[in-house]
């Protein structure tokens, strides 16, 4: 890993790591979430990010439910790493809570194993992980992990079906305030292979893990392997830091638009995790890998059997 990266102890006071998240007092409680939706609107209308999203003071009053709400997330995807207005950001709290206590979750300790649920795998930590095809925003596990690139502030593209935009959506703009506090500090661009820590704020988990995996453009090279093994075990590094995390789920690194072949990273996931496990015994309670495409669950089952 590379000596430049940011150590925990830099930046776990600035961004309140260890100080449970809870959301303010919904400003008036009989709010419905479309009204709310407005609200946010109305509230930002002269930023520099509605314009680039297409919003008019007045825009949203001429939108269904659905539109507003899509428009609200492309300015929310657009908008700099700064606080919104007081106004808003406490109706943007109070939206992103209730839409968070109306999507199901999925208890991570509940999950089946892998030894349960491939009673045949030959792998080595079956009885310590699992595989779970679904949302990871949806996992209620202690932390989850963030394919990110190297700017480690989400991604700017509205509705980009990456998992960084995605798992930015459902924390809120809290996420890119704290993953910028800690760039600042950092003073450079995230190396790959290496990882950062914030608090999951809106999401069901605690945590969110950030880590930059390794771009394929071309053949699949041993430093891609290598590179994407160095992403899984600082993510678990990072994880064993924290005294309240023992469930930790990953996303497919580099697996997305980074373009790392599916069937290979499964290998060096399964592999890197196992290894790490095996040399930090009980510090994890469960591990798991989550994907969301038939091709990637493929990817992972055919790895184990």
């Amino acid at each position: 890993m590379p000596a430049t990266t940011l150590p925990l102890t830099a930046y776990r006071t600035a961004i309140a790591l260890d100080e449970p998240f809870t959301p303010p007092p919904d400003p008036d409680p009989a709010s419905r979430p479309a009204d709310l939706v407005r609200q946010v609107l109305a509230k930002l209308a002269l930023d520099p990010a509605a314009a680039q999203a297409g919003l008019r003071p007045g825009a949203a009053d001429q939108l269904d439910d659905r539109a507003a709400r899509q428009l609200l997330r492309a300015v929310l995807t657009l908008r700099e790493p700064v606080p919104p207005p007081d106004e808003a950001a406490h109706a943007l709290d109070a939206l992103l809570a209730a839409e968070s206590r109306a999507r199901p979750t999925t208890d991570a300790r509940a999950l089946p194993s892998i030894r349960d649920a491939f009673p045949h795998a030959a792998y080595r930590a079956a009885d310590r992980t699992v595989l779970w095809q679904g949302d990871i925003t949806m996992l209620g596990a202690d932390a989850i992990v963030n394919a990110a690139n190297s700017a480690l502030l989400g991604c700017f593209a509205p509705m980009h079906r990456c998992i960084d935009n995605a798992i930015h959506a459902a924390a809120g703009p809290r996420l890119r305030e704290d993953c910028h506090t800690i760039m600042t500090r950092q003073g450079h661009p995230e190396p790959t292979g290496t990882a950062k820590v914030t608090r999951g704020y809106h999401l069901p988990a605690r945590h969110v893990l950030h880590t930059v995996g390794p771009i394929v453009d071309g053949p699949l090279r041993p430093q891609h392997q290598q590179a994407l093994a160095a992403s899984y075990r600082a993510c678990l590094d990072l994880a064993a830091e924290m005294n309240g995390i023992r469930t930790v789920a990953f996303c497919g690194i580099s697996t997305g638009v980074f373009g790392y072949p599916k069937a290979p990273a499964a290998h060096t996931a399964l592999d890197t995790v196992a290894d790490w496990l095996d040399h930090h015994p009980g510090r994890l309670d469960r591990v798991i890998f989550n994907v969301y495409a038939d091709d990637d669950f493929a990817a992972y089952a055919s790895t184990l059997t």
